[in-house]
């Protein structure tokens, strides 16, 4: 191992598409991308904060997922241009654990908190005049703080236990972060027992929610055929289609690495899976859910006029402290 990379115990990242012949253009890209989904994301945040008519549960979840987004993409981005402009690739043991930990916690948070947002959406169609009462304020909160908690509960098992797996050989990682099944790769033990509990928990937090998904929304296209406004049913399709995208993309990718057998796709397709659900999909998620949302165009608007008018209003007073010494002496003249 290079020694100037790191000591024994660390990892070698050998980063993203190490075979790919421009990696500067690359990081830039990854860079570009990273900083789309940091700005969408927090004006999505700022404006759902600031505007009281996006103050409802489905734009509180839309919230929530905004800063799981964010989190998502900084759990790995930010450490990979970190070891690319400075020419290195190791990763601390104990860095690579809290990486792993984050990034299965934002995840599985994802995947849960999409299946919330589908719930949400099946009762606002199909069951309205309970809305107020099933997703209350109080209701909310609480399934704010059961995405965060079970996510993070679940993340620590699947982080600790592969962990503590000694490792033998070559400690390099075939991707830009570190992640659980190239860590079980390493290992001198026979991991298939473990291999077993992850497929089935992977079965309880990806397929699961996948179908609870799939089935809310059958029943909400159903009860959206039988509208009888037609105002009503293109909101409710422009809403439940955005929300909708976002799971095909998040669920595509998830199912892809964690489902299917490791021999079934090389390492170089696994990253295009990662960097698809991992950087491509928060820097897509609020330009999804904005451009056909016409309340959240709308708060947007709103907050450019106000700021355009605080900007021209300061320019007036400006002017007019210019101005008016000028008129006032001359009044005393004459």
């Amino acid at each position: 191992m290079d020694q100037t990379n790191g000591t024994s115990t660390d990892f070698i990242l050998l980063g993203l598409f190490p075979g790919f012949g421009h990696p500067k253009l690359l990081i830039l890209i990854i860079l570009l991308i990273y900083t789309v989904a940091f700005a969408g994301n927090s004006v999505l945040i700022v404006l759902i904060w600031l505007d009281s008519h996006l103050h409802t549960p489905m734009y509180f979840l839309l919230s929530q997922l905004s800063v799981l987004d964010l989190a998502y993409i900084s759990s790995t981005v930010p450490k990979t241009a970190s070891n690319y402009f400075q020419g290195k690739r190791s990763i601390s043991y104990f860095a690579c654990g809290a990486q792993m930990f984050f990034f299965l916690t934002f995840g599985l948070a994802e995947c849960i908190l999409l299946t919330l947002m589908a719930y949400d959406r099946n009762v606002a169609v199909c069951n309205p005049l309970r809305y107020a009462v099933l997703m209350s304020p109080k209701v909310c909160l609480q399934m704010a703080a059961a995405v965060w908690t079970g996510a993070a509960l679940l993340a620590l098992a699947h982080t600790v236990y592969p962990m503590h797996f000694p490792i033998c050989g070559s400690r390099e990682i075939n991707h830009y972060f570190c992640e659980m099944p190239a860590i079980l790769g390493m290992s001198c033990v026979d991991t298939s027992a473990y291999e077993m509990v992850k497929f089935a928990s992977t079965i309880v937090v990806l397929l699961v929610p996948f179908l609870l998904i799939l089935a809310s929304y059958t029943l909400i296209l159903l009860a959206v055929l039988n509208m009888n406004s037609r105002k009503g049913r293109n909101k409710a399709l422009a809403t439940c289609s955005s929300h909708l995208t976002v799971v095909c993309l998040y669920f595509g990718q998830a199912i892809f690495i964690y489902m299917t057998p490791t021999s079934s796709h090389t390492p170089e397709q696994d990253q295009v899976g990662a960097v698809l659900g991992t950087i491509v999909t928060p820097a897509l998620n609020p330009l999804i859910y904005s451009l056909r949302n016409k309340e959240v165009v709308g708060a947007l608007q709103k907050c450019l006029g106000r700021c355009c008018n605080r900007e021209n209003g300061w320019s007036l007073q400006h002017d007019i402290g210019k101005v008016l010494p000028s008129i006032l002496r001359t009044s005393t003249t004459n």
